[in-house]
């Protein structure tokens, strides 16, 4: 008998692949964890849809630093509408569209949560994958740092749910930037852009080359919260920056040890709509970020949210093995009812199709025998 080949038109995309029982299991452990752990915490999950117009998508998450692509998104025509549509490629504007619209009437602060599939058109070499799981929560209509606070560590709860040790969070302010040359009648749009461009590089020679070296001690206001804290207190002589430095102070206090907090206030890399505050999660055995969060304002209405991602497909990586869940195999004539109690009562069940059915080769850890389930 020969060997089944692979015929060219089973291939799958370049970045998308298949989740085989171990990994799907990994995988569905990890997001029920991590849901149960934002229900817990008053989050309400809904369930927007796979594909929206791609006008809609595009203005709720403008943000001042760029926002959501569409060109990062796959696109076409809807032949009822005969609009665009795009299939999302992040879930946060989604919300954002359904706080204000379904559910512009219900109390503030709104707390939801969702978990579904998002993809890319093409993705980056640090992450490859073009189909991703995403799973997060969104706190609507709070634009406080007890808002922020309780953002992140919900997040590190929901990551601790999972198994997940050794936590960092890294704090980030997405709008430092402005906010400096906000004070600074020298600096117009375009050398503010050029300056935040140097800073997102960390090149001390660019920044100089662009007059932008008066921010030059921003590069090196990073690391343990407490110290880079204490010298962008010591570089920010005018007080533009103190209320956002102690609302970052407060947030680290109420963190406490539930993580090692750090700061890198010129990081924006995946902030593309924050606003005053960001954040990063990263996590013992992964190399990469686990997740992102931050505060921003809903595009078109306006409104304040501060928010998190987790990504599923990473955190489950390094999540535990899940538990493996006893089987039984059900031989020829079992009785129906006694199967429905084990069920009930968890175990899995698989029942004999053929006398070639080898219950071990099945998975099966046990048999049915008696009426009772027997280790095989």
């Amino acid at each position: 008998m020969t060997e089944p080949m692979t015929r060219k038109t089973d291939l799958l995309p370049e970045g998308l692949e298949d989740r085989l029982p171990e990994g799907a299991a990994r995988i569905t452990t990890a997001m029920r964890a991590c849901l149960d752990a934002l229900n817990a915490h008053g989050y309400d999950r809904v369930r927007p849809p796979l594909l929206e117009f791609e006008s809609s998508l595009a203005s709720r998450m403008a943000g001042e630093t760029g926002g959501v692509k569409t060109r990062k998104m796959f696109r076409m025509i809807d032949p009822v509408s005969l609009r665009t549509l795009a299939l999302r490629s992040d879930i946060t504007p989604q919300i954002g569209r359904i706080a204000a619209t379904s559910m512009k009437d219900a109390a503030r602060p709104l707390r939801l949560a969702y978990c579904g599939d998002t993809a890319l058109i093409k993705a980056s070499q640090l992450n490859p994958a073009r189909e991703r799981l995403q799973l997060g929560a969104e706190l609507i209509g709070a634009d406080t740092v007890e808002a922020a606070a309780e953002s992140a560590m919900t997040a590190i709860a929901a990551l601790k749910e999972a198994g997940i040790t050794g936590i960092s969070v890294d704090f980030t302010m997405p709008d430092l930037v402005q906010t400096l040359a906000g004070g600074n009648a020298a600096l117009d749009e375009d050398a503010t852009d050029a300056i935040r461009r140097e800073l997102d590089t960390k090149d001390a020679g660019g920044l100089k080359a662009v007059g932008g070296e008066a921010f030059l001690p921003l590069l090196y206001a990073t690391g343990p919260i407490d110290k880079a804290l204490s010298q962008l207190r010591e570089y920010d002589s005018e007080g533009a920056l103190t209320t956002r430095l102690d609302g970052l102070a407060a947030i680290a206090t109420r963190i406490g040890d539930r993580a090692r907090v750090t700061l890198d206030p010129t990081e924006r890399h995946g902030f593309e709509y924050q606003s005053w505050f960001g954040f990063t999660l990263y996590a013992e055995g992964l190399h990469g970020a686990i997740g992102r969060g931050g505060t921003y304002k809903i595009g078109g209405s306006g409104e304040p949210a501060t928010g998190f991602t987790l990504y599923l497909d990473a955190l489950a990586r390094i999540a535990p093995q899940p538990e493996i869940e006893p089987m039984v195999f059900l031989p020829f004539g079992y009785d129906a009812a006694i199967a429905t109690r084990l069920r009930s009562e968890g175990w899995r069940t698989k029942a004999q199709l053929s006398d070639n059915d080898d219950p071990k080769a099945l998975g099966c850890t046990h048999t049915l025998e008696f009426g009772k389930p027997t280790e095989l």
